[in-house]
Order: C-alpha cells, then sequence, then structure tokens
C-alpha cells in the first residue's frame, strides 16, 4: 500500500539510487543529503512495503516554492505514485499559506505535464536549451493559491 511521509537521514541512500536510475545527470547522495537536511527543504518520499519507490522536494522561501526534483521508480510510474507526491506537495502549500509552487519540466515530458495540468499546475514560462543529454527546452508550470 502506498504511503507518503515527510523524508528523513535514513531514506537518503534509497532516494540516491532512485537518482540514479531516473536522470542522466542525477545528484550526488552529498547533494541530496545537504539538500534535504537544509532549512528551507520540503521532501517526501513514497513506500510500498517499506521501499521507497518515488520522492519529490521543494525549497520554500518565504511564501514560495521551487521543487527541486520529483522521481518515481519505473516500476511504479502510471499507478499514482507522482500524483501522491505532488498532491502532497500541494498540501504543504495550502497549510503553510505558499502563494504558488513552481516547477521546470523538460518539454518531451507529456506524460509528466499532463499530471502537473490535472493538480492544477500551468505553463507559465519556458527556458530554452535549460536540460542537457539530450539538449532539451524546460516548461515552467505553476500552481498557484
Amino acid at each position: 500500500m502506498l504511503r507518503i511521509e515527510r523524508m528523513t537521514a535514513a531514506r537518503i541512500d534509497a532516494v540516491a539510487a532512485l537518482e540514479q536510475s531516473c536522470f542522466v545527470h542525477p545528484w550526488s547522495r552529498q547533494s541530496l543529503e545537504d539538500t534535504i537536511s537544509g532549512k528551507n527543504a520540503v521532501f517526501f518520499a513514497a513506500l510500498e512495503d517499506g521501499e521507497v519507490i518515488g520522492y519529490a522536494g521543494m525549497e520554500v522561501i518565504v511564501d514560495e516554492a521551487y521543487v527541486f526534483n520529483i522521481a518515481v521508480d519505473e516500476r511504479y510510474r502510471r499507478r499514482g505514485t507522482g500524483y501522491a507526491l505532488v498532491r502532497e506537495l500541494i498540501t504543504y502549500g495550502k497549510k503553510y499559506g505558499l502563494c504558488f509552487i513552481t516547477l521546470e519540466v523538460r518539454e518531451s515530458n507529456v506524460p509528466a505535464m499532463s499530471l502537473y495540468e490535472k493538480l492544477g499546475f500551468i505553463k507559465v514560462g519556458e527556458r530554452k536549451e535549460y536540460y542537457s543529454d539530450p539538449t532539451e527546452s524546460a516548461v515552467l508550470m505553476t500552481k498557484y493559491f
């Protein structure tokens, strides 16, 4: 059964492994540890049978939030895990009076953009050639409260 929990240091190794499997340019374990322990960081882990199958994190600055990463193990995609993680970020944003949450997504990642739109994010801009391997623009999406 899927559970979403606030990220703890005990889950760093599992999240670092997930980064390696999901991203061309993954964050190092040390970068993850430093970021997650930051005073403005808000991270959630998706767990199934005690195993980390996804995570999402954002930085909160006053009343704004900027998503760092959202990752779901390939074996668990299209099962509602990403939806549950993003919904948890939104719930946090509402609870703590944020004005908005914003993120970037590869322009070719249509499933992710569709998910974000379903959760109330709108396209607000583009960053040309933001990603590499392959070079691709990022679509900026924001959820306003």
